[in-house]
């Protein structure tokens, strides 16, 4: 008999980035990147597992942009060609280092890893990932949850409740077309809740969300077990909180595991290092450098004195962390049991997907390494997902969450700051239009409706909380105040041509090609009421 239970949760999210017009973007690398270096491995290494005979339970968040995304023809015969791209760079570089006993071990190393992505690619997945996410879950070893339609941030949304619906109703929907089932959990994009949202996650029957610590332990009122047990909301939606403890020892940046000077340096890339003229197939068109994915030098520590990355190393590594993290969580687990009484405490331990491989090349290693681990090394605790956890504890505490999120602050000053918030005046302004379209036009003709939908599209592409991110931090500010404007422009666009009657068709074509995910959406989702 276990004495609790851990949590994993993978966030796997991007914003939608699909720009047919360009023959390359360099924001569409975003995806691809996250391809090669995350999903794929993640895939592998689940699918492994099950071949096995493992048992695990893992929850992994895919969101409806990324999934949208990884079943775009367009942007997946894109990233086909990109793998074909670093293939053929890594023929060259085996050649290149062909007479370096050091260097020459590392470029095969690459080599031979992107070869294989692409045979899975094309072989074992058949350029599809998410039915073979799907796979997982029907074996009963993932629990996918779904996310808000593009990442809106709701607790600064709230203004226009049908906008709030509409990020949750058509998350569902999408999820629904995609896993064939309801979603049990969403993940809250940047965990944002306000007191209230549960009503609308159970009109889509989703039975659990997450916040992050604070957004439990200053519940009201204050649960007995703080963020070691679900509270349940006056509907009968759980609300699961984010354990800082085991978080602490993945991203700290002074004592996580993806620092330690044996793992791959992300900041050191051929794409940077080598000479232009021999990289310049292989980053921008523009002969700007980017990052190709092969990486020859290890951490080292905090210098510019880079080693040369040794992979045997780096995975014996992976193996002593995941052991550490298993021994931290017995102990963490077995503390807890003394203390709750009579429930067993379950440890929620989310990360967004990306750190395991993309940030940190060996977290995959790390976490196959675990899973088995906690499979046949330990009788302490088990892995579950939070359906499995409310399945065993059917009754918990009644409580009511503060408005949080997680982030810098922890409320909402990620989202909402100097550099940022002058969106939301113009996200306001259009949800509320939207609002009164979705009222004015409860059975459009057929064109109308398709220009009332793709102003619907418009709108949630615009309120992706990923926009003010980006502006917070600094990074690709210019494009994210662009993807802002340009969608808000072209709802208001749209709006004014089904009010006036004039719809241009021909534009409308072109825009439904541009930004055309949700397929399946209805724009009187936003209807009042």
């Amino acid at each position: 008999m276990s004495l609790g239970s851990l949590a994993l949760v993978l966030h796997a999210h991007l914003p939608f980035v699909r720009h047919p017009e360009h023959e390359n973007f360099l924001e569409e690398d975003w995806l691809y990147e996250a391809i090669s270096e995350t999903y794929i491995p993640l895939l592998l290494v689940f699918d492994k597992l099950a071949e096995d005979g493992v048992p695990f339970r893992v929850s992994m968040t895919l969101s409806p942009t990324l999934v949208s995304m990884l079943r775009d023809g367009l942007l997946m015969t894109r990233y086909a060609r990109r793998l074909d791209s670093l293939c053929e760079l890594g023929d060259r570089e085996v050649h290149r280092t062909r007479d370096d006993p050091t260097f020459g071990r590392l470029a095969r190393f690459h080599r031979d890893h992107f070869h294989s992505l692409r045979g899975a690619f094309h072989d074992r997945y058949k350029r599809d990932l998410v039915p073979a996410f799907r796979r997982l879950q029907d074996a009963g070893h993932l629990d996918i949850l779904t996310c808000n339609a593009t990442h809106g941030f709701l607790p600064l949304m709230q203004q226009v409740p049908e906008a709030v619906r509409a990020q949750v109703t058509v998350a569902a929907n999408h999820y629904r077309q995609n896993f064939g089932r309801d979603p049990a959990g969403i993940w809250l994009a940047e965990c944002g809740y306000y007191p209230g949202l549960e009503r609308v996650l159970a009109a889509e029957r989703i039975r659990y969300f997450f916040v992050d610590t604070h957004g439990l332990t200053d519940a009201i009122p204050r649960p007995l077990h703080g963020p070691y047990a679900p509270i349940f909301t006056d509907v009968g939606v759980a609300a699961y909180a984010r354990d800082p403890e085991s978080s602490q020892q993945v991203w700290s940046t002074e004592y996580g595991y993806p620092g330690d000077p044996d793992y791959r340096e992300f900041y050191r890339d051929i794409g940077w290092d080598l000479d232009l003229d021999y990289v310049r197939p292989y980053i921008q068109p523009t002969g700007d450098r980017k990052n190709t994915g092969f990486k020859y030098y290890r951490i080292t520590g905090k210098t510019d004195d880079k080693q040369p990355y040794d992979p045997d190393a780096a995975r014996e590594r992976a193996a002593v962390h995941a052991g550490n993290f298993l021994f931290n969580r017995e102990r963490q687990i077995e503390h807890l049991a003394s203390r709750l009484g009579g429930r067993k405490p379950v440890v929620v331990a989310p990360y967004d997907a990306e750190l395991f491989g993309h940030w940190w090349f060996e977290g995959p290693m790390f976490l196959d390494f675990l899973i088995r681990k906690v499979a046949y090394d330990q009788q302490t605790f088990r892995l579950v997902t939070p359906s499995d956890d409310l399945r065993e504890n059917p009754e918990n505490q009644v409580a009511t969450p503060p408005l949080s999120s997680w982030g810098a602050g922890g409320y909402a000053n990620m989202w909402l700051d100097g550099a940022n918030d002058w969106v939301y005046r113009h996200l306001h302004h259009c949800a509320k239009q939207m609002v009164e379209l979705a009222r004015d036009f409860p059975d459009a003709s057929s064109l109308q409706r398709r220009a009332l939908n793709q102003a619907a599209r418009e709108l949630l592409l615009a309120q992706s909380s990923d926009w003010a991110f980006i502006m917070k931090t600094g990074t690709m500010v210019e494009y994210a105040e662009r993807r802002t404007r340009e969608h808000v422009l072209r709802f208001q666009r749209l709006h004014d041509e089904v009010r006036a009657g004039t719809i241009d068709e021909g534009w409308l074509t072109h825009v439904e090609a541009r930004d055309n995910l949700f397929p399946e959406l209805d724009y009187r989702v936003y209807r009042p009421g």
